[in-house]
């Protein structure tokens, strides 16, 4: 199984529309893919779909979205970063991302935002970093090399 950290601008990607985020999302929810979450990322995930402002053209409603995040919450497993790798990422913000995939052991953490991720100061070759249809196109490569 895939271990993955799912970066927030990747729920709010499936939040908004149906493209390669929304099938990363169904793949942590049918169990082809194995999410992990911290509590720092949770908190992240509910802040960001709370607001309006990203959801205006969005297909989901607040409340839609919120049993959304209830549901993925409920297939993903809890790690706690016990060591803070800083620092090591442009933006600041997005370093407990890289601390839970390690946590974790993680195999990808998927992002929109790649470029952040190549300008980091530390390097962990273990874990990949990889777009929502990056990841896509890993799981189809999965399902057809069985």
């Amino acid at each position: 199984m895939i271990r993955i950290v799912a970066d927030t601008n990747v729920l709010v990607s499936a939040c908004i529309g149906r493209g390669p985020a929304s099938k990363v999302i169904e793949a942590c929810l049918d169990g082809r893919l194995v999410p992990f979450l911290s509590g720092p990322l949770l908190l992240e995930y509910r802040d960001v779909l709370s607001r309006t402002e990203p959801f205006v053209q969005g297909r989901l409603s607040a409340n839609e979205r919120l049993a959304l995040l209830e549901i993925f919450v409920s297939r993903c497993h809890w790690r706690t970063a016990h060591f803070k790798w800083r620092p090591n990422l442009v933006d600041e913000a997005d370093n407990h991302l890289i601390e839970l995939a390690i946590s974790a052991n993680a195999h990808i953490v998927v992002t929109s935002n790649i470029r952040d991720f190549e300008k980091a100061e530390l390097r962990f070759p273990h874990i990949k970093i990889e777009t929502p249809a990056a990841t896509v196109r890993r799981l189809e490569d999965e399902r057809f090399n069985r």
